[in-house]
């Protein structure tokens, strides 16, 4: 009989082992286990989406999962310079840091407000159903949530764009949903909520807020059982892609330490004017 304090050896390796005890890899010398699948099984036989899957949900995705999940991570993957993660990375990689290091700077930038909103609308779309399920109706379930934001003077996540009239990766995203809707792969539920919210926006109003790509990825991702906090992490996986090849360009374009602002211009400044510290008195 052991004791916590006298281990026997098979305890204690059972303690040691089972540090970092994990249900998604097995590794032995020579054996590669990824969630229970030798890994020369699954190269050259699956695709990267199905993997991102497998790793994430335990078991290969269907078709049409599959088709949901690579839709949404193509559609996430870069909006440009101006977006800050990308200007970040850039900026970054011409100051000689590793590409590594420009990649992780725009993916560090990637938090509640730039980057967040896809998550935030799983939630929102996760209330609004919530409330219908307990017999309130879709329409005032939604009309109700859109009340309460704008009674606190914020924006609703995942509907609106500063820069697009109108999401030109809204529509894509949501045929396909209906289409797995239509296939009997998901129950439309999230699909629903969204476009209740999207219509008690545009109510009254001469012109309407559309979904922009977080709104419609969070669909997606809604539809396919993904937890939001996983959603947004999935946006980060899809949005490093983007970060990479901008990064990349600006490390084999040559500039050096290249500021937010092209020289010779410089930050405007409001602060005191020249002043002499002989003076202070």
């Amino acid at each position: 009989m052991s004791s916590p304090a006298f281990p026997t050896a098979e305890e204690y390796e059972e303690r040691v082992t089972g540090w970092w005890r994990t249900g998604i890899t097995r590794i032995r010398p020579g054996e590669i286990l990824l969630r229970g699948y030798p890994v020369e099984q699954l190269v050259g036989t699956i695709t990267f989406v199905d993997q991102i899957w497998l790793m994430l949900r335990g078991e290969l995705p269907t078709p049409a999962q599959s088709r949901l999940l690579e839709a949404a991570l193509v559609s996430a993957v870069d909006h440009g310079p101006q977006a800050p993660s990308i200007a970040a990375a850039r900026m970054a990689a011409t100051c000689g840091v590793g590409l590594n290091n420009a990649v992780a700077t725009g993916t560090n930038l990637l938090g509640d407000v730039h980057g967040g909103a896809g998550q935030q609308c799983m939630q929102v779309l996760a209330e609004v159903h919530r409330r219908a399920e307990q017999g309130e109706e879709l329409a005032a379930a939604a009309a109700g949530l859109v009340a309460e934001y704008r009674e606190r003077g914020e924006h609703v996540p995942g509907f609106g764009h500063r820069f697009h009239p109108r999401d030109p990766r809204r529509d894509p995203l949501l045929d396909l949903t209906a289409q797995a809707v239509d296939e009997g792969a998901v129950t439309g539920w999230a699909l629903r909520a969204g476009q209740a919210v999207e219509s008690a926006l545009a109510a009254g109003r001469a012109r309407p807020v559309p979904m922009n790509v977080d709104g419609a990825t969070a669909i997606v991702y809604s539809e396919l059982g993904i937890p939001p906090e996983l959603g947004r992490g999935l946006f980060v996986l899809s949005r490093s892609v983007g970060i990479l090849a901008h990064a990349w360009e600006e490390t084999t374009g040559g500039a050096r330490i290249k500021g937010p602002i092209p020289r010779p211009l410089l930050a405007g400044y409001d602060g005191p004017g020249p002043r002499d510290l002989a003076d202070r008195t």
